[in-house]
């Protein structure tokens, strides 16, 4: 038997030796193991999760959840604001953002998001550090209601640029369901149709090589703006991005709604029309939306076109919701109960290209 281990420790010291520590690995585990508990609350939840963080897999029951359940699966990451965290040494907001880039895209077809799993990359290992990017991570979960089923990491020592601690990626995957006859894809819109805007937190997790470029912040830094922006501009950056799980699922609870939309890549310029039918766009009244300074600066600074703008950033509408005229009122009372900042932006009319009056 000591033979053995010590034949285990020189195997772990030859991989150590090449950049990549086990013991740091484990450590890891068993720091990101306590996150991960914390997403599996309820009785609902504790029934259904029959493994998580234990191995190499997550199980999770699906019994009874629904006549005809439709698995619905999204995968995103937090991109380049990871810079941003690098250059601030502030990891505990990340999770949050990658997890509401795919709980937020479920949501788009009317699911409920189940359970989550991440993939984290380090250039180093440190457990602290990665226990921090997994507390957001659960955080995100327990805003979203799903369970934090598991994750892997890596280090990868050889891969990101040398010289440059606290590099990473932090990539995830959701997994959530609906009832095959309540799924919405938009094919209900008709023209004077109604939609929603639900306020952004900021920027989210989307634009941020243009912001980078705006801001030259390699050169420059985060330390500038506060007069302008009331905090500083690394501060205002990290605002993690918001989760619309709890508010949408609570209308969808009450409402026929027509059509939902996750402001990402593309803006709102690009984004609200795929969520309509072919020959319907959004007319949208610009002096209704409520946009944070943080966009006028960005658009200032980097003397960016109004239409660019529009489609590279949510403009401050992290979420859009289309429905009838008559559920209008109803709609805007559950979801302001329910804690959003929403109004009404626009409406449907006949086109292809998003008109911004």
């Amino acid at each position: 038997m000591e033979k053995i281990e010590k034949k285990e420790k020189k195997y772990l010291e030859s991989y150590k030796a090449a950049g990549v520590d086990i013991a740091a690995g484990q450590k890891a585990v068993k720091l990101m193991k306590a996150s991960a508990e914390r997403t599996i609350v309820g009785p609902e939840l504790n029934s259904r999760v029959l493994g998580a963080f234990e191995a190499t897999n997550g199980l999770y029951d699906l019994t009874g959840l629904g006549n005809a359940p439709v698995m619905v699966t999204s995968t995103d990451a937090v991109g380049s604001k990871l810079k941003i965290a690098a250059m601030l040494d502030k990891h505990d907001t990340v999770g949050i953002d990658c997890v509401a880039m795919c709980v937020n895209d479920l949501l788009c077809c009317g699911a409920r998001p189940l359970v989550f799993t991440n993939y984290l990359s380090m250039s180093k290992l440190v457990p602290e550090q990665a226990d921090a990017i997994v507390a957001g991570v659960a955080e995100g979960c327990i805003q979203s209601g799903c369970a934090l089923l598991g994750g892997k990491t890596a280090e990868m020592p050889d891969f990101y640029a040398a010289g440059q601690t606290g590099q990473y990626d932090l990539a995830g995957v959701a997994v959530g369901v609906v009832e095959r006859s309540r799924r919405i894809n938009g094919s209900g819109v008709r023209r004077g149709d109604v939609i929603l805007g639900l306020a952004s937190s900021g920027i989210h997790a989307n634009g941020y090589a243009l912001v980078r470029k705006v801001f030259q912040i390699e050169e420059k830094g985060l330390d500038r703006f506060e007069t302008v922006l009331g905090r500083s501009l690394g501060e205002v950056l990290m605002d993690p991005s918001r989760i619309y799980v709890k508010p949408i699922l609570a209308l969808l609870e009450e409402i026929q709604v027509k059509s939902i939309c996750h402001i990402t890549k593309g803006g709102l310029y690009l984004n609200v029309p795929r969520s309509l039918p072919e020959g319907l766009t959004a007319r949208i009244n610009m002096a209704a939306l409520k946009t944070q300074s943080i966009f006028h600066l960005i658009q200032r600074v980097g003397n960016i076109p109004q239409k660019d703008m529009f489609a590279t950033f949510n403009m401050g509408v992290g979420m859009t919701v289309t429905v009838a005229p008559e559920d209008v009122e109803e709609s805007l009372r559950i979801l302001r109960a329910a804690g959003e900042k929403v109004s009404i932006i626009g409406e449907v009319v006949a086109g292809d290209e998003m008109i911004l009056d």
